[in-house]
């Protein structure tokens, strides 16, 4: 097939609101020795990319300065592993909101068995930073008690199902009984609502005064010191993002007395040797779990890419939860195919 000159993308014409994501035409890119091109079916929106649009995180200097760090297509010209027409999934540098994006073969992973292109698009962000995290770093054994921040979210449903998985027991800390029964679904042992329950005290009852031996956290601020009283002795907090301030005051005493350890980490910046190991790691563990059912679709709601405005109001407002994706004018033939209708997507 020939590949155009120009392709639909969505740029940031200045830090602000959702309003300020534009739909341009711009070069199709050209791939770099060890990438690849992939055809966008559809691209996943994350807090990041909310954050870049609001120019508060900047993108590498070696990166995409388009927005958009997963996708799900196919390949246009390989390298590595993959050949022209190989459905993938990827984590791009940027990027993403687009119709082609260029991607280091190392982080592009085979389409899940069983999982439409479209699904598939709100994987790689979360599961591989959970993976590297939550997984790689602070290391999770069955019987753990996992905390998991932000249950409803992109990145907390991606860790309640990897801690599952691994055989632990995850808790989800929630905002509503609507956020905590779709956490349930995805496979919490426990559901504990931040708005009318004391997460520290919940979650030492949970565990029979034991506390969780893990915590990930994206919301920081007062939320460290709580997280370090919700702690079992030799637990290890993640701290993935701080969405309620950067600073934290905390009692060193009790990081030395309770045997703690508390890890932050950003994946955009990392080399591709790191990502590509990451990969590695989900295509052992976590790809087979995707295509035999013990890893399921999150809530996935769909959009056109030139709407990606719309999906990140929706996804600022407090009732969302799940994950949202932006289709392609190319993933939306592929939606229109004439197959069964993909009951893990609806509309938005």
């Amino acid at each position: 097939m020939h590949t155009p000159d120009l392709m639909t993308a969505i740029a940031i014409a200045a830090p602000g609101g959702p309003e300020v994501l534009t739909p341009v035409r711009v070069p199709v890119p050209q791939p770099a020795p060890g990438e690849v091109l992939i055809r966008v079916a559809a691209a996943g929106i994350n807090a990041p990319d909310l954050g870049q649009r609001r120019g508060t995180y900047a993108p590498p200097p070696d990166a995409s300065p388009l927005p958009g760090l997963e996708v799900a297509g196919t390949i246009v010209s390989g390298a590595g592993p993959f050949r022209p027409g190989d459905e993938v999934v990827a984590l791009t540098n940027g990027g993403g909101y687009a119709e082609y994006v260029a991607v280091p073969a190392g982080q592009v992973l085979p389409l899940p068995a069983g999982w439409s292109l479209a699904a598939a698009a709100a994987l790689p962000e979360t599961f591989f930073t959970v993976e590297q995290t939550l997984v790689l770093r602070a290391g999770i054994a069955p019987g753990m008690h996992v905390l998991v921040h932000g249950a409803a979210g992109g990145i907390g449903g991606a860790a309640i199902q990897l801690a599952r998985l691994h055989g632990a027991l995850p808790i989800a800390v929630v905002s509503s009984a609507e956020k905590g029964a779709y956490a349930s679904r995805l496979g919490a042992v426990a559901v504990i609502e931040h708005t009318s329950e004391d997460f520290v005290a919940r979650t030492l009852a949970l565990t029979g005064g034991h506390g969780a031996d893990r915590v990930i956290d994206m919301v920081g601020g007062d939320y460290l010191a709580r997280n370090i009283e919700a702690c079992a002795r030799g637990g290890h907090i993640v701290q993935v993002a701080a969405v309620a301030g950067k600073l934290s005051e905390i009692s060193a005493g009790k990081l030395v007395m309770k045997w703690l350890t508390v890890s932050g980490s950003t994946l955009r910046p990392q080399p591709p040797e790191a990502k590509a190991a990451i990969a590695d790691s989900l295509r052992r563990s976590v790809w087979p779990a995707l295509a035999d059912g013990r890893v399921v679709p999150p809530r996935i709601r769909a959009l056109p890419l030139e709407e990606a405005a719309r999906g990140h109001a929706q996804m600022e407002r407090r009732d969302n939860y799940g994950k949202l994706v932006l289709v392609t004018a190319f993933g939306q033939s592929l939606r229109n195919g004439g197959g069964a209708p993909d009951k893990a997507i609806e509309n938005l």
